[in-house]
């Protein structure tokens, strides 16, 4: 792929900020924002629906193929864009437990990741995008002009997630978020196709500590320096 459209990749642990800035960032340049995790949730969340179990590869591509998964760019929304299962509008369990217990599983498996970069790179063709998730800027998009990856504290982090979940309202102790967020960063980075890690050209930010402006302030500087 070339690096056409100045797409714009950004990676990074769970809840180290890459939705709320990649809106931001989006924004500003007046870009699409695609955030593929969703895009992931998207079928597990179908996994559960269907009663496919999570590790049954064949079966879930069988299931994809058969719905329409796509998302749109809706900027009143709290997420800055919505995801449609088969035109419907399932934006709101994304976010679910159950949802996020099953999603790392059938993230991990090779023929749900090939199915989705298919549609992520077709998406990046039409763009530009900002295109936020865990293997952009290293499988997805690797010849992005410009990459960036993003990480905070696992307190930090937990925090964050825990307050997403409140005002999804679900209830959970910071301790039993810290745990799933552990977990979670275990099976990114440990898994063997498409692990998370940053590109070797991508900018690191730490947002510890530092609001979503100032990251996205960074971004847009190093975005300015590099044209």
């Amino acid at each position: 792929m070339g690096a056409q459209n100045g797409n714009v990749a950004i990676d990074g642990f769970v809840a180290s900020g890459k939705s709320t800035v990649g809106r931001a960032l989006a924004r500003r340049l007046e870009y699409l924002y695609l955030d593929t995790g969703a895009m992931y949730r998207s079928v597990a969340l179908l996994a559960l629906r269907n009663g496919v179990a999570v590790d049954q590869e064949s079966a879930l591509v069988d299931m994809l193929e058969a719905h329409k998964v796509s998302v749109e760019t809706r900027d009143r929304t709290q997420l800055g864009y919505v995801v449609l299962i088969d035109a419907k509008d399932v934006t709101v369990r994304l976010f679910d437990p159950d949802v996020t217990a099953a999603v790392s599983a059938v993230a991990a498996l090779p023929a749900i990741r090939a199915a989705l970069v298919v549609r992520q790179r077709e998406i990046a063709r039409a763009g530009p995008v900002v295109m936020a998730g865990r293997d952009i800027g290293t499988v997805v998009l690797p010849d992005a002009p410009h990459k960036f990856f993003l990480t905070a504290s696992l307190d930090e982090r937990a925090r964050r997630r825990r307050l997403e979940l409140e005002e999804r309202g679900v209830e959970i102790a910071l301790d039993e978020v810290r745990k799933q967020i552990e977990e979670r960063d275990r099976l990114d980075e440990s898994r063997v196709t498409a692990p998370l890690k940053r590109a070797p050209d991508a900018v690191l930010i730490d947002s510890t500590g530092i609001g979503a402006d100032t990251v996205v302030e960074r971004m847009l500087a190093a975005i300015r320096d590099a044209a």
